[in-house]
């Protein structure tokens, strides 16, 4: 393939492109500080990890650790968005951007990812940090109803 066969990439393109990276680079960091809290929790309830290996054996295949593939999966889109030949449109940012904001919603009696979410963000301050970086590129939120 030629550099004139290439999608040509301007400005805004440069700009969602960045945002996009941006984004990224939170949410991959509170996916990292996420872990390193469940680490502690599981080796102060089941006992040390006493490998990398052993530790990424567990991350991918122990239930402890399942609730955050949500997560993991949203910064795996992320990573695919980017790679794509076509330039990123505003409306794919806007998608991504949608999709974090209703996954970083901790609920205090939520299943799945919230309930989880909510206990890390409770015990580990590092959790609030990485959080607050993180949706602050979600722009303002609406409430939710009760």
């Amino acid at each position: 393939m030629n550099a004139n066969s290439l999608p040509q990439a301007g400005p805004e393109h440069d700009g969602l492109r960045q945002r996009s990276l941006e984004l990224r680079t939170a949410l991959l960091t509170l996916h990292k500080v996420l872990i390193d809290s469940e680490r502690v929790t599981f080796e102060k309830t089941m006992g040390n990890i006493h490998s990398p290996n052993h530790f990424l054996q567990l991350l991918t295949s122990d239930p402890w650790f399942t609730w955050l593939q949500p997560l993991s999966s949203l910064i795996v889109s992320i990573d695919e968005m980017l790679d794509q030949k076509e330039p990123l449109t505003i409306g794919e940012l806007d998608a991504l951007i949608s999709q974090s904001g209703r996954l970083l919603v901790p609920v205090e009696h939520g299943d799945g990812f919230s309930g989880h979410y909510f206990e890390a963000l409770q015990r580990d301050p590092h959790v609030v940090l990485a959080h607050a970086e993180a949706v602050r590129f979600l722009g303002p939120r609406e409430p939710t109803k009760e």
